[in-house]
């Protein structure tokens, strides 16, 4: 069970950054995001699923892991804006595949690399595109410490995640501590997210969080911008926020959850082939929600 421990943590980084959950040990998870822009007619909703099979093999603590997941997005566009053909803008999907392979190192470390294919597009021309096709690869080194004979257990990530749709022609780094201070208290830093978890008992949950979140996706029909003539031909949204959380164990593995904040930093752009700047749809701050359920060890 501790080495299939180890595997999950891998798994759940290998869908990139945005929706990196390093603490947390999650084979399934079926989730609905939604926040709307103040000062603005738009919106932004989202519904994802994504599993992790695990596959022992005959080397003990090794693992192969391919994962999928899956996303829809619907972003109501309603702002005014100096971009043609405005319609089919608010719908796009994402399809990913994924495999990894993790082992045991020396002294409680474990090494893990994965690398994963990606289709995220407005697929509005009914088919999918080579500019459709995005690439993600990633190493870490995991330190854990949760033996028996350990009071407060920790966990260290330390690695290296690229993705062609960063825009950065080379990897970004990730950390990640988690430790328990208490049975009732705990809490995790680095990125993509950080937060300080209190548990009333084996069924209910409490966290104050900041974390990441966003997407990218490629537009098949390329729009052009009325007043620049600058070509936009993708959208990408990166998020900030900062928020309470509550879990509900319905059973041992089988939990409910509940995320509500407000952003931090809102960015939703439209930009070029270079990954470049086209132009800035709305960044206000607002509420935003998080609804889902998850099955983990």
């Amino acid at each position: 069970m501790k080495n299939l421990t180890f595997y999950l943590i891998i798994a759940l980084l290998v869908s990139g950054i945005y929706n990196m959950q390093g603490q947390n040990t999650d084979l399934a998870r079926i989730e609905y995001t939604y926040f709307p822009q103040s000062d603005s007619d738009n919106s932004f909703r989202r519904f994802r699923t994504f599993a992790n099979f695990p596959i022992k093999l005959k080397k003990e603590g090794s693992y192969l892991f391919p994962g999928i997941e899956y996303e829809n997005i619907n972003f109501k566009y309603e702002d005014k804006a100096p971009v043609t053909g405005r319609e089919d803008l608010d719908r796009y999907q994402s399809f990913t595949a994924s495999l990894g392979y993790t082992f045991k190192m020396q002294k409680n470390w474990r090494f893990a690399a994965t690398a994963g294919v990606m289709l995220a597009s407005n697929f509005e021309l009914g088919e999918a595109l080579n500019d459709d096709l995005l690439y993600t690869g990633s190493v870490f080194f995991i330190k854990d410490e949760n033996g028996e004979e350990t009071l407060k257990p920790w966990r260290l990530i330390l690695g290296l995640h690229y993705s062609t749709t960063s825009g950065m022609p080379f990897p970004l780094p990730v950390v990640n501590y988690y430790r328990e201070i208490s049975p009732n208290w705990s809490y995790s830093a680095g990125v993509p997210k950080s937060n300080l978890k209190y548990s009333f008992n084996e069924k209910h949950h409490l966290q104050l969080f900041a974390t990441l979140d966003g997407f990218f996706a490629n537009i098949q029909n390329n729009r052009v911008m009325s007043t620049t003539g600058q070509v936009a031909e993708n959208i990408s949204m990166t998020i900030v926020l900062g928020g309470i959380g509550y879990e509900y164990n319905f059973i041992k593995h089988l939990v409910y959850y509940l995320y509500a904040g407000h952003t931090i930093m809102n960015d939703i752009r439209l930009r070029d082939g270079d990954k470049d700047d086209v132009y800035e749809i709305n960044k206000t701050n607002t509420f935003y929600g998080r609804s889902g359920i998850k099955f983990k060890i």
